[in-house]
């Protein structure tokens, strides 16, 4: 699984051959989440885990393409 970023206490990953809708992993060390690219909406999470950084990532990055 790439790793695309790494951040203070999380990094984003994605899986190939995932399932839909698309969407990106942020894996941290108390939990992780899943959060769809088109409208980075947090589809699951567990545990305690901050997803600011991923996040503010993410839009800035959506504002690129």
């Amino acid at each position: 699984m790439p790793r695309l970023i790494r951040f203070t206490s999380t990094e984003i990953a994605l899986y190939f051959a995932d399932h839909n809708p698309p969407h990106f992993h942020v894996l941290g060390r108390e939990g992780a989440a899943q959060v769809r690219i088109d409208t980075l909406e947090v589809m699951a999470q567990s545990g305690a885990i901050d997803l600011r950084e991923a996040l503010a990532w993410a839009e800035y990055s959506g504002d690129e393409a």
